[in-house]
């Protein structure tokens, strides 16, 4: 009865990501009807259209994100299987809520290109920026709670080599990451498209750079805390 428990949950788990799978692909069957015969596919900086393609390109976002998210959960929701360093037991339930998240992020996203391609009034940067930076804040609140591994976090090769390295990494990391994606959301939202873009990956850049040099500094000091 108890090891029926986690088997009960993974299949909750993996119905609940198939629905959000689906579900982009489902309102783009929706849509195509009243699709004209071209449709946009690419936009540009200013988040104006520049590239278009036939209305059946409207299912070529989602099946590329379907088969991404797809691979992502099952990865994810298998790490120890994957994982060399076979990981704390303790961390399977975390990873199957952070291979779900990660599924209803994508999806996100495929829904925004669909909605984005249906619909010319609407630029797509006021609407895929703002929800790439609450992603990323929810990544950030995931990010102390990860144990090494090498598929999730900043797996750069002192964080690997050492656990405290990792943890404090990823401590900081997380808190600039939650930051940063509110950040990132506000302002795609309050300025112009141009200036949103630009700040958008400027904030993005710091949540990278900031963690990584944090990160080589406290190897470069024999993994101790200043």
């Amino acid at each position: 009865m108890v090891q029926s428990i986690p088997m009960k949950n993974s299949t909750k788990n993996l119905g609940w990501a198939l629905l959000l799978i689906a579900a982009p692909l489902a309102y783009a069957a929706y849509v195509y009807p009243s699709l004209p015969d071209t449709i946009p596919t690419h936009f540009n900086i200013s988040g104006e259209a520049d590239a278009y393609g036939g209305k059946d390109s409207i299912f070529l976002g989602p099946g590329i994100m379907a088969v991404v998210g797809i691979f992502v959960f099952i990865l994810l929701s298998n790490i120890k299987s994957f994982d060399p360093k076979r990981y704390k037991a303790d961390d399977d339930g975390l990873y199957k809520k952070f291979a779900l998240f990660t599924v209803a992020f994508l999806s996100m996203i495929s829904f925004i290109i669909v909605f984005s391609a249906s619909n010319h009034s609407i630029t797509i940067g006021k609407l895929l920026l703002p929800a790439l930076g609450i992603a990323f804040a929810g990544f950030g609140w995931y990010m102390p709670k990860i144990h090494q591994n090498y598929f999730a976090g900043f797996k750069l090769p002192w964080t690997l080599e050492n656990e405290d390295n990792w943890n404090e990494t990823h401590k900081l990391a997380g808190k600039i990451w939650i930051y940063g994606g509110v950040a990132q959301a506000i302002a795609a939202i309050l300025l112009p498209n141009v200036a949103g873009f630009i700040v958008f990956f400027s904030i993005t850049f710091i949540m990278v750079i900031i963690p990584t040099v944090f990160s080589y500094r406290m190897f470069k000091r024999g993994n101790t805390i200043e």
